[in-house]
């Protein structure tokens, strides 16, 4: 009779053992890499219909942006910077037409930018995407890019590109909203306010959100009143200081020129008190 008792017992103890491991070990429900790179929300409310065809979703493994037809660039491109995408894979130049484009749309070409003085600024950088081949020829996708003034793009944006991966190899991980707006811009050739017999709208404005967390997982969740936001709007132009830091604004600044609500996904406290500030962290 103890003999059984003892049996049923330990039967009972280890139901209830394999019951709390399961809970404590259950992995949350992972993000796909497209809901990765839009975790913060859809600042648009871009959907992937092609009669929206001047907010039209597209969601890649890389990034996803809102792509407008009559602009021939994106306006607004996001994407998540951490450990995970960052590798040896090289450089890989291949400017192209993004084969997901509706059929009948004008698709902008590698060479839709030749000799306008702006050059083709990506919004996900190529040094953001190097853990595979893959991943960084992705980031050259035609919609990926904007007519950038060369100062702006090579020496302000590049500055801010590299700080984001730096806070990143210091155990940081970045999520990232970058678009523009406006027409009229000043490259290496004077003012434009479209390039490629008019396909492409040359933009005013270049902006930026960074959230910067610690290296952790449930990022959502983790975003609060204290996450530093940085957000960045530069003008289009060949004269821009090469010191971002100095371009700081506040995200409802952003907000309030392009209509987006950016950092939806957050609740409505958090996104208040995040969006109102200005950062005043280092730059390097």
């Amino acid at each position: 009779m103890l003999l059984k008792h003892s049996y049923r017992y330990l039967l009972l103890l280890i139901l209830i053992f394999s019951g709390c491991k399961d809970s404590e070990v259950a992995p949350q429900q992972s993000l796909t890499l497209e809901e990765e790179q839009s975790l913060l929300g859809n600042p648009s409310g871009a959907t992937a219909d092609e009669s929206n065809y001047n907010n039209f979703l597209m969601a890649k493994p890389q990034y996803a942006l809102s792509y407008s037809r009559d602009r021939g660039t994106s306006n607004w491109v996001s994407w998540h910077v951490s450990e995970d995408w960052l590798g040896t894979a090289d450089r890989q130049d291949d400017f192209r037409s993004d084969p997901e484009l509706p059929q009948g749309w004008y698709r902008v070409t590698a060479s839709s930018y030749r000799g306008s003085g702006f050059d083709r600024g990506h919004n996900t950088p190529s040094a953001d995407r190097t853990k595979s081949v893959e991943d960084n020829s992705a980031t050259f996708l035609m919609t990926n890019m904007i007519p950038q003034a060369p100062q702006n793009n090579q020496e302000t944006w590049a500055n801010l590109e590299d700080y984001t991966r730096d806070l990143v190899r210091d155990g940081m991980e970045v999520y990232v909203v970058m678009g523009s707006y406006g027409q009229g811009g000043t490259g290496s050739n004077g003012s434009a306010r479209t390039i490629d017999n008019g396909n492409v709208t040359v933009p005013n404005r270049i902006w930026k959100v960074l959230v910067v967390l610690p290296e952790g997982e449930g990022d959502l969740q983790r975003i609060n009143t204290g996450t530093r936001v940085t957000a960045v709007v530069t003008p289009n132009s060949n004269t821009v200081r090469s010191d971002w830091g100095t371009y700081r604004t506040s995200v409802d600044a952003i907000e309030q020129a392009t209509g987006y609500d950016l950092l939806s996904a957050l609740s409505t406290q958090v996104q208040q008190a995040l969006e109102s500030q200005v950062d005043t962290g280092p730059t390097q």
